[in-house]
């Protein structure tokens, strides 16, 4: 060992395995701190093998199953071992719980003295300029937006922070947010009036001088891609970074590395340089008619694909099409209007943003079609940080798929990287740092050879450990018998058949979780007909007639309720109790076969001769199975059934791969098994809410 590596050594924090042992043992910091904490093995080696990575700044792959207790264990040796550290975790809620509640609690056990700040998206954070420009201009599309916009005036008044998250008034799906927040286009920066109240500045410098800073993985990956959240600033410092809910990186990579331009943005473009125009430069140009083409060319490459549903990829798309000669005319179209935009930037700020949005929507259009082997177009020079996006070296270009999405009233080009590996790979290897990635579902039975190809992580340590629950007391894994293979036309509806009697079994207090929205569709009609017909007393909560977070609650609240959704409840959802006992998974959750990154990326695979389905298809359909199988037993006094009603499961070669890979519950194929399952848990039910209803002894 040389004197440089043994100075390194020795300057490594001491972390003693004992010394985490007692501090999750029973009489630990954590015990006193936490009414309901227990001592788990699994979460103490968790923390073990976490902390050893903290000191060696390495690198772990770590799966917990369900009820391990994984925040704590990254939580107590990040914060005191971690230096500065970052944690990133799935979505904005989960953000939230960590940030309010998770983070406070360790501290406080562990009376560690570091600082925590919560950095979000822009999108976030009410912005000063363009709420004061909402109230002036009074452009409001909804009617209800009236009132919500009051409310943000008044909010604005007393918030410290100026997150949206803070106003529970106005609904986070409200259009109106739109108006009074900022994005990466339309922020003036150092330049604006506002710039030392602005709310986005401040959480940046804030997660600057914090200790701990909390994220989310689309706010990590915008800034790998776009510099453009702050965290570019945070990650020189960083000493460890732990992503939390790490399954759904290579989603969330895969967005940021690639490139997207719709439609929908040139028509949001075409509204505000109109308005923009006619506020700042009315002499400047016919405005009206200047936009009114651009619109129409939009408009008529979206109608190059009849279909209101199509994805196709780029060479899927016949050389006769009509639409190549549409996407030349909106290129040319996009050309006329920044060369008026650019005579009249200098008349107004908003025209100048205008113009550099029509810039990048335009250098996003010449790239999207760029032949193989030729460089894509550089960004302007007044639009730094993009070049990391959009100016790879041309012998990277076959790294990218190229396809086109259509929706009925927009059209998206996308441009998505075949591997976000070897891009993520320059991103960690930029500094020595410990990364942390955990989740419940990263491997296929132990095998983690998916997850590790998916992020680049190819010989990094990878440890699993088991979930403390005792599935095989707790649950049943129910695969129903003489259901028709899931591409027949009849196939929802016999689901829904072998269904029912399972759900009046169970009482309601089920998911229904379906693989297209098609399905819950159709699931939602039937259920609905024969809940009135059978008078069923069991409320039906459909995704799409509300938010999730309001579905959720209402369910919970319900106590016998049915909820019916497709992949945003397949994850990320946690129902404890008695208010869930039953999830039926209608399908295998196989990629659909028509996606082109799928079909692209399964190519590229079998050129390096390895199988598409076994090594890519099978092993992502098993991890997505094994999140929407987690929704059952969420606590080790749950109680349920989970349903997979895709005969696959037994008739093919792969189906014990599959099934291998779940909880290990007790298996049935026989409906009266089930059935007497929940008879038993109704009987257990009453007795306990007759034990708890008897009058206290009088021991006068």
């Amino acid at each position: 060992m040389s004197a440089q590596e043994d100075t390194a050594v020795s300057e490594t924090p001491g972390i003693h395995d004992a010394e985490i042992e007692q501090l999750f043992g029973a009489g630990g910091a954590l015990g006193g701190a936490v009414g309901s904490y227990r001592p788990r093995h699994s979460q103490t080696a968790m923390a073990k093998a976490i902390a050893s990575a903290i000191a060696n700044r390495g690198t772990l792959i770590a799966e917990a199953g369900t009820g391990t207790g994984k925040t704590f264990a990254y939580l107590v040796p990040a914060l005191l071992w971690g230096g500065k550290v970052i944690v990133s975790t799935g979505t904005k809620t989960l953000q939230d719980q960590l940030y309010t509640r998770d983070i406070p609690t360790v501290r406080k056990a562990l009376q560690a003295p570091v600082s925590v700040a919560l950095l979000k998206g822009r999108s976030n954070y009410v912005c000063h300029f363009h709420l004061e420009r909402t109230l002036q201009n009074g452009r409001l599309t909804a009617r209800e937006d009236v009132g919500y916009l009051r409310e943000i005036s008044r909010f604005m008044k007393t918030t410290s922070s100026g997150d949206k998250a803070e106003l529970t008034k106005v609904p986070e799906t409200a259009s109106v947010w739109n108006l009074v927040t900022s994005t990466r286009d339309t922020c003036f920066g150092s330049e604006c009036q506002y710039y030392q109240d602005c709310f986005v500045m401040k959480a940046r410098k804030e997660a600057q001088q914090a200790d701990v800073v909390v994220v989310n993985h689309h706010l990590f990956f915008a800034d790998v891609a776009l510099k453009d959240t702050g965290i570019a600033e945070l990650l020189p410092a960083a000493n460890t970074v732990i992503f939390d809910e790490a399954h759904q990186l290579p989603e969330t990579a895969t967005l940021f590395f690639g490139d997207t331009v719709s439609t929908s943005q040139v028509l949001e473009l075409c509204r505000d340089v109109l308005a923009e125009g006619l506020s700042h430069a009315r002499d400047g140009a016919d405005w009206a008619r200047l936009v009114a083409a651009v619109e129409r060319a939009a408009r008529d490459l979206r109608l190059a694909f009849p279909e209101d549903s199509v994805r196709l990829a780029l060479n899927q798309i016949a050389a006769s099409s009509v639409f190549f000669p549409a996407l030349d005319t909106l290129k040319d179209c996009m050309g006329d209007m920044i060369a008026v935009l650019e005579k009249q930037a200098e008349r107004a700020e908003t025209i100048q943003q205008c113009r550099d949005r029509a810039n990048e929507i335009l250098r996003q259009l010449e790239n999207w079609n760029v032949l193989p082997g030729a460089a894509p177009t550089k960004p302007a020079a007044d639009k730094p940080g993009k070049e990391e996006a959009g100016t790879e070296a041309p012998q990277e270009k076959q790294f990218y798929v190229q396809w086109v999405e259509a929706y009925s009233s927009s059209l998206q080009l996308h441009r998505t990287p075949l591997s976000i590996a070897p891009i993520f790979n320059k991103q960690r290897e930029s500094t020595p740092r410990s990364w942390i990635f955990t989740s419940a579902t990263l491997a296929v039975k132990r095998d983690f050879n998916h997850y590790a190809s998916q992020m680049g992580l190819w010989n990094e340590p990878a440890e699993s450990w088991p979930s403390p629950f005792d599935y095989e007391q707790q649950g049943i894994l129910y695969v129903p018998q003489h259901l028709p293979q899931p591409n027949s036309f009849e196939y929802t509806d016999a689901v829904i058949d072998a269904a029912l009697p399972i759900i009046e079994a169970a009482g309601g207090r089920c998911f229904f979780l379906c693989t297209t929205l098609r399905a819950v569709n159709r699931a939602a009609e039937r259920l609905r007909a024969e809940f009135e017909a059978r008078q069923l007393p069991y409320p039906l909560f459909v995704q799409g007639e509300a938010g999730r977070t309001e579905l959720l609650d209402r369910f919970r609240a319900a106590g016998n309720g049915v909820l019916i959704g497709s992949q945003s409840f397949w994850e990320g959802v946690d129902v404890r109790g008695d208010a869930l006992s039953l999830v039926i998974i209608d399908k295998l959750p196989f990629s659909p076969p028509d996606d082109p990154v799928l079909a692209a990326r399964i190519a590229e695979m079998e050129k390096q001769g390895l199988n598409g389905f076994v090594h890519h298809q099978l092993p992502a359909a098993i991890i997505n199975l094994k999140q929407g199988a987690g929704r059952l037993i969420r606590d080790e006094g749950d109680r349920g059934v989970l349903m997979i009603c895709d005969p696959r499961i037994i008739s093919k070669n792969y189906g014990r791969r599959i099934w291998q890979s779940l909880p290990p519950f007790k298996r049935t194929r026989e409906a009266a098994v089930v059935q007497e399952f929940f008879r038993q848990q109704a009987a257990s039910r009453a007795e306990e809410q007759a034990a708890a209803s008897q009058p206290e002894p009088d021991l006068a």
